[in-house]
């Protein structure tokens, strides 16, 4: 089964709609995600590395291809201080 990801741009990220609810259900992914989250903070300092990152809104499942410039307890940072919170997060590439 192949999930379909829409595209969006990081400057669209700002007008999305995001419950509170966690995507993840495992306690073992939410860790891995969480592990993800800062090597993708350190590449995204260190290299200027771009990533992907899936995630879903209140409407569907979304990917955007960005650096991540700052991770809080509770949101992932992007350049013009855009957020993704972190329990919408699904999987980092």
């Amino acid at each position: 089964m192949t999930i379909d990801f829409e595209i969006v741009e990081k400057e669209n990220i700002g007008i999305l709609k995001f419950p509170h609810s966690e995507v993840l259900e495992d306690v073992s992914a939410i860790r891995a995600r969480k592990n993800e989250l800062e090597r993708a903070l350190a590449l995204g300092n260190l290299e200027h590395s771009k990533i992907q990152i899936y995630f879903e809104d209140d409407r569907s499942k979304k990917m955007v291809e960005t650096t991540v410039w700052a991770l809080t307890d509770q949101s992932v940072v992007l350049k013009k201080g855009v957020g993704i919170p972190i329990n919408r997060i699904l999987m980092i590439i």
